[in-house]
């Protein structure tokens, strides 16, 4: 696959995989890719845990489930990302950033923008949309046959100073090699995201995966292959608009947007 084609194809992944185990081939083609991102001073701060493990898989989806059910009904899912919600193809095609929600059960649909809003949390929870969602959550993680913890060292993590910052950078670039990489070997990837805003939730998956005090767990990602046919969770979303070169473009200074080629 042509290289802009890899970059254009990258995704998000929101639905299930194939039980198919991920190969130890393709395990380490993600991780030599993770390894060529560029690092400050060539420091390769990073650090990876492969997780296959069905017991500690089923765990880090039983709290990753938990969390978006607490989350979503403590209304503080929709506090925090209300701003990226949109509702409508017209709404993404003006702000061209964000989620459009287009999948949602016959029940909701009538009350899409009132659904993402604090105030209709009573409906969200008669309707058991927290629940929905938490077990939904639950079984595309548990069904992911491998799930990928990024680490940082801390000797070249320390938050508040420039290293902390050119390591994450780093990570970043590392991870975004990765997942680079799964489009060529027919993977798709997901960040599991809602156990990080739940503080016992991340605890227990440092105490699970044995995170020693020199490193810190930044993130993990649920992998596997991609089926030919991809079915969609019951509620969910598509973002593949991007902004106009315009609007995130500068020339010479940033009094100047760039413009259309």
């Amino acid at each position: 696959m042509e290289f802009l084609e890899v970059i254009r194809k990258r995704k998000t992944t929101n639905g299930p995989f194939l039980e198919t185990p991920v190969s130890k081939e393709h395990q380490h083609l993600l991780m030599e890719a993770a390894s060529r991102a560029p690092s400050h001073f060539n420091s390769q701060p990073w650090r990876f845990v492969l997780i296959e493990n069905a017991a500690t898989r089923q765990r880090i989806a039983e709290l990753g489930g938990a969390s978006m059910e607490r989350l979503i009904a403590e209304g503080k899912f929709f506090e925090r990302y209300r701003p990226y919600f949109r509702f409508s193809e017209e709404e993404m095609e003006e702000r061209r950033d964000g989620i459009l929600i287009d999948q949602l059960p016959g029940p909701l649909r009538p009350f899409t923008r009132q659904i993402m809003s604090p105030r209709a949390l009573g409906l969200l929870r008669t309707l058991r949309v927290p629940q929905l969602l938490g077990e939904d959550n639950r079984k595309l993680v548990a069904g992911s046959p491998l799930l990928l913890a990024a680490l940082l060292d801390k000797a070249e993590y320390r938050p508040g100073e420039l290293s902390g910052f050119y390591s994450l950078l780093g990570l970043g670039m590392a991870i975004e090699n990765i997942w680079l990489t799964t489009v060529e070997l027919g993977m798709g990837i997901q960040f599991v995201s809602t156990p990080m805003e739940v503080p016992e939730a991340w605890a227990e998956i440092k105490r699970l995966l044995e995170v020693p005090e020199t490193l810190e767990l930044m993130a993990v990602y649920r992998l596997g292959y991609l089926p030919p046919e991809k079915p969609r969770p019951r509620i969910d979303w598509k973002s593949s608009h991007r902004k106009r070169i315009g609007q995130y473009v500068f020339r010479e200074s940033c009094k100047t947007p760039e413009g259309e080629a």
